[in-house]
């Protein structure tokens, strides 16, 4: 089995990422979809791990890449912040690009609102949501959980900062 925590939008907020880690170690992967303003090389610290992420468009002086695709076991992920590919209006942009990169899973953050959304041909689209600033009703800092069984099946879960 397989823990994968996926965050977005920190925006230097680390003490509830200290929180999140609290409360959901141990994982075995960690993935920022971007806003972290500075704090990578601090969670990746915090965690004892490398942290896969992205800039975002308050990562001003970021050296990250935009995007990128990797594996998750033998599902192909593409991860971005989102706000290149207009997330806010829609995820038509981001379905296309993460299909004409051959990804199964589709991980972004931008909006601050948590989204597991499945699309007809498989595709997973996946937002954790905001740890600093949520705007989903009820306003509670959110992250996503993602589990990959022995036999490569996936199971996700958005969760909320206690």
């Amino acid at each position: 089995m397989m823990k994968v925590l996926i965050i977005s939008d920190t925006h230097r907020r680390d003490d509830r990422f200290l929180r999140v880690m609290e409360q959901e170690a141990p994982v075995d992967m960690i993935i920022h979809a971007g806003d972290a303003e500075g704090s990578e090389d601090y969670f990746e610290q915090i965690a004892g791990m490398p942290l896969l992420y992205v800039s975002g468009n308050n990562d001003y002086s970021s050296l990250a890449p935009r995007s990128l695709v990797f594996p998750i076991g033998h599902h192909r992920v593409f991860l971005t912040h989102g706000h290149l590919y207009q997330v806010s209006r829609s995820t038509q942009m981001l379905q296309e690009e993460a299909r004409s990169r051959h990804c199964q899973i589709a991980i972004f953050g931008h909006t601050h609102r948590p989204v597991i959304e499945r699309e007809a041909d498989g595709l997973l689209i996946l937002n954790p949501g905001s740890l600093a600033y949520p705007r989903q009703s009820g306003y509670q800092p959110s992250y996503i959980i993602l589990t990959i069984n022995d036999k490569d099946e996936l199971t996700v879960e958005i969760r909320y900062l206690k």
